[in-house]
């Protein structure tokens, strides 16, 4: 599934944004080379009444920091399947198989190619229109009716005939052949036309880098996903034997509360834990059916089939290498929303231009030619040939405030695309410096977490060579393998909130997650 790769058309490759700053797409989009020849001279002195470009940064945020705050490490940014530091070439297949079968992705796909389509209808609009015909027209009638018949009642018919010596015969018959060529074209002296395509076109692109944010989207769905069924699993079988642990509980209790060594409250509490247990492992149970689910969904199939791609074991690494976040002026090409939002600033851009060329006279020239005979034989001589030619000027006298409030429902809409393309890349910097301190405190959090279980693992192996030992009792190194049970839990849990945030930083930064992204934003 590809993307179309027609972009040329659009975008002027020597454009810049300013020092340090380079966009995915340029702001002045300019005509095919291939147009040129085939329109009017005047067209290729026709001014554009479209406002001039935005700067590369709405004025409100033009001094970005150079680097970010909270980065962790120097050096470039390097997306390119970053979530292949996880070491789990489970998760590998998984996002290989979502990007050969994904419906949303097939979705996205048709979206670009409509947008593709509608960029092309646009351009027509500049080309002269040439309609050829060939056709044949066949008159016959009986000669008493019609106009003989209307002869013949002014005494003109059949007396005058014979007095004149003509015969006419019973029916008269007539064959024309034609062959022509119609015709229509606009000159485009106020850019109307070249502007509506500009503008389309940057609808194009603007959909290409919304094709590139749905990628993202999918696979940073797919891997969250699975990260949580991971630990899903993980939790299940953690708690499988928490459900142990407490029924063994509560087997002392009872066997204590019978020889009159307790009270009946320490049996009911060691019911009550046993049967919370029991009930979360249940909640486990529905929440990893649920997320199994959902990822079938993400890879395109049902379960039954597809059962293979998920294994028992299942082990993303958590020592992730640290991430260099670059320097901030790249998220402006990074970032897919921050490009199409430029774009849809180009794309109202050049349709406030059009609306204001049609406050101006529109000037076309439209008509036939082309040969007519009677006799096949003589379609091709040239003094058999005919015209009709007519030259229109139309002046929008009567439609001024039609035209007028058009024009300002254009100049709302490019201010409304302003202000998002500024919010967008505002929010750009914040999110990649809010997942740069979210990775960094959830790194913290799991080294923590992880010295609580090497803890709790340390004091359920000391109670249990004291069990064995004869100096603890079973009920003390049953309590520490219950705790044991929830430092790994909790670790468990961190190490998916590790994996939470490295995703959430790469989804901040943006860039090409896989090749064909690289070309998408490079083109």
């Amino acid at each position: 599934m590809t993307v179309s790769q027609e972009r040329s058309s659009f975008r002027d490759p020597a454009a810049q944004s300013g020092p340090g700053v380079r966009l995915a797409y340029s702001p002045r989009p300019v005509i095919p080379r291939y147009v040129l020849p085939t329109v009017a001279a005047g067209v290729l002195s026709a001014c554009s009444l479209a406002p001039d470009p935005l700067p590369p940064v709405p004025a409100s945020v033009r001094t970005l920091p150079e680097v970010f705050a909270a980065g962790e490490v120097e050096g470039a940014y390097e997306p390119l399947e970053w979530w292949t530091s996880f070491a789990d070439p489970v998760l590998d297949e998984i996002i290989q198989e979502v990007l050969a079968s994904n419906f949303d992705l097939a979705a996205a796909v048709a979206r670009v190619e409509q947008a593709r389509m509608q960029a092309g209808l646009a351009r027509a609009a500049m080309f002269p229109l040439v309609q050829p015909s060939v056709g044949g027209v066949e008159f016959d009638t009986p000669t008493n009716a019609g106009i003989g018949a209307q002869l013949d009642e002014l005494g003109l018919g059949t007396p005058l005939e014979s007095a004149a010596g003509i015969v006419l015969p019973d029916r008269l018959g007539l064959t024309t052949y034609t062959l022509s060529m119609e015709f229509a074209y606009e000159a485009d002296f106020w850019g109307r036309n070249r502007n509506d395509a500009l503008a389309a076109g940057a609808a194009h692109l603007a959909s290409e880098s919304d094709y590139v944010s749905a990628r993202m989207g999918v696979l940073s769905e797919t891997i969250a996903t699975y990260l949580e069924v991971v630990n899903l699993r993980a939790q299940e079988g953690l708690t499988e034997r928490t459900v142990e642990i407490a029924g063994q509980l509560e087997a002392l209790a009872v066997s204590r509360y019978d020889s009159g060594l307790t009270d009946v409250r320490d049996l009911y509490a060691a019911r009550r834990n046993l049967r919370t247990a029991e009930a979360e492992l249940l909640r486990i149970e529905a929440l990893l059916a649920d997320a199994e689910g959902r990822l079938w969904v993400l890879v395109g199939g049902y379960s039954e089939e597809l059962e293979d791609l998920l294994p028992d074991a299942m082990a993303p690494t958590a020592a992730y290498p640290p991430v260099p976040a670059g320097i901030v002026a790249d998220l402006l090409v990074q970032r897919p929303d921050v490009s199409a939002a430029r774009q849809r600033v180009d794309a109202a851009r050049f349709s406030v231009g059009a609306r204001r060329a049609e406050l101006f006279p529109r000037l076309s020239l439209q008509g036939f030619i082309g040969i007519q005979s009677t006799d096949a034989n003589e379609w091709f001589d040239v003094d058999q040939w005919f015209r009709n030619l007519s030259l229109n000027l139309l002046g929008p006298v009567f439609q001024g405030s039609r035209r007028r409030s058009q024009l300002a429902l254009a100049e709302a809409q490019l201010n409304e695309a302003a202000a998002a393309y500024g919010r967008s890349v505002v929010a750009a910097v914040t999110e990649v410096e809010t997942a740069l301190t979210g990775l960094e405190s959830n790194r913290r959090r799991h080294a923590l977490l992880t010295s609580v279980m090497e803890d709790a693992e340390a004091e359920a192996d000391l109670l249990e060579q004291r069990y064995i030992s004869g100096v603890a009792a079973y009920e003390e190194f049953l309590s520490a393998a219950q705790s044991l049970v929830a430092a790994e839990g909790l670790l468990a849990a961190a190490e998916r909130d590790l994996g939470y945030a490295r995703l959430a930083l790469h989804r901040a930064l943006g860039g090409a997650w896989t090749a064909e992204d690289g070309e998408a934003i490079q083109e």
